[in-house]
């Protein structure tokens, strides 16, 4: 391990003190607190190779405290944040430990509202976390001020390490061309039947250029007369193999509803299909109604996402709109869209899970509208009460910006309930 990095950890560990900041605070670092009362211990950590800021509880929940530092920039340029830590004893980190970016012109007055770079998912090697974005500098700024903070957490430890805003190109798009089938299988008898049928719709989609191509829920079931434990197979199993037939032919993605069984276990599960037809993963359904507790359906417990070609995804199931947990926890772990195979629900919660968690749902059902959603709630495409498929094109580097609020999607987790992680 690099001396820097084991540096950083014995101070974590408070093996070694760390200096104080009065006395050392390289590239014009400084610390900063909102009252003396509630500032966290700081200090520098330096060494041959570099150094580190600390940042450390008092046993006072109401502690809040920043390194901060200001760095030329050039407005209409484009610049990328980066930055380090390591925590420890932090409840929350998402909302406890925040990097933040403040614009400011030529007269010290800040323009634009501030911008929280987002964490990277896990740690690297040597146990660090990342944060990282890039930013299209305000016009007017001439300067930005980078905050590196500690706030909430009575017994938390941080240190940061190689902040820095640096000038870069502007990111490439990343478009990606969604597709959403709205079909109704009727007075079928088989599950092949049915997969047939929609067959035909994941091709006209994978003609069209369609990227990924959402189906319904139940899609072995609906119009037929066959029980959830009947339909019910492996994953992967018979289904998948079809499905994943559809997607390679046509080079796309395929999300749908089916029944799944493992063991004594029935489950109502949504595959996630990869261009070249192999099975990526799988979601199954957290809340389930009524009518499916009585058929004998088992709840699933996980809340997985999947790195594409084009962004993360995350998959749910029809009931599960209707509770803001799922969509929160999927989006927590980095869903940029998550697909909705369903039945039947409430048009509204559609919107509010979109805009709550600032993501595209697509949602592809039978007594519900076939819709695609983007990040203000609003449906960019919607099916007409007939057989068809719609479509919609995003590029998922382009942010929303909100009035007064800026970018709401990299806000919710700085601000938004503690939530255990």
């Amino acid at each position: 391990m690099r001396r820097p990095m084991l540096i950083g950890l014995l101070v974590l560990l408070g093996l070694v003190p760390a200096v104080r900041a009065e006395d050392a605070a390289p590239d014009g670092w400084r610390f900063f607190a909102a009252r003396e009362e509630i500032a966290p211990k700081h200090g520098v950590v330096t060494d041959g190779n570099g150094y580190a800021l600390s940042l450390a509880g008092t046993g006072d929940r109401s502690l809040d405290g920043r390194w901060i530092r200001r760095v030329p920039v050039v407005g209409g340029h484009y610049a990328v944040f980066a930055a380090r830590y390591r925590e420890k004893n932090v409840e929350t980190p998402t909302r406890s430990v925040v990097a933040s970016v403040l614009w400011f012109d030529v007269k010290g007055k800040q323009v634009e509202q501030a911008e929280f770079p987002l964490t990277v998912p896990g740690v690297d090697a040597q146990g660090w976390t990342r944060m990282t974005a890039t930013y299209r500098v305000p016009e007017t700024a001439r300067e930005a001020q980078m905050e590196l903070r500690l706030r909430w957490a009575p017994l938390g430890e941080v240190v940061w390490r190689d902040a820095s805003l640096t000038e870069t190109s502007a990111p490439s798009p990343r478009n990606v061309k969604v597709a959403s089938v709205n079909h109704r299988p009727r007075g079928t008898k088989t599950s092949k039947q049915n997969l047939e049928q929609f067959a035909r719709f994941i091709d006209e989609a994978g003609a069209a250029g369609a990227d990924v191509i959402c189906l319904p829920e139940g899609i072995t079931v609906c119009g037929t007369k066959i029980t959830y434990a009947q339909a019910a197979e492996p994953v992967p199993g018979p289904s998948t193999q079809f499905l994943g037939e559809c997607a390679a032919r046509n080079k796309a993605y395929v999300v749908a509803g089916i029944y799944e069984r493992d063991g004594r276990g029935v489950f109502n599960t949504s595959v996630l299909i990869g261009r070249d037809g192999k099975l990526i993963g799988k979601y199954r359904k957290v809340c389930l109604p009524r009518e499916e507790i009585d058929g004998g359906i088992t709840p699933g417990t996980a809340y997985p996402v999947f790195d594409t070609d084009f962004g993360r995804v995350g998959m749910m199931i029809c009931w599960d709109v209707h509770f803001p947990e799922v969509a929160r926890e999927l989006s927590a772990r980095g869903a940029e869209m998550i697909f909705m195979p369903i039945w039947g629900g409430n048009e509204t919660l559609a919107k509010a899970r979109a805009i709550e968690n600032q993501i595209y749902l697509v949602a592809s059902g039978y007594d519900f509208r076939t819709a695609i959603y983007d990040r203000a709630g609003d449906a960019v495409a919607k099916a007409a009460d007939r057989s068809e498929v719609i479509y919609a094109q995003f590029d998922l580097n382009q942010r929303l910006m909100w009035p007064w609020l800026g970018d709401w999607r990299s806000r919710i987790w700085r601000e938004g309930p503690a939530r255990g992680e």
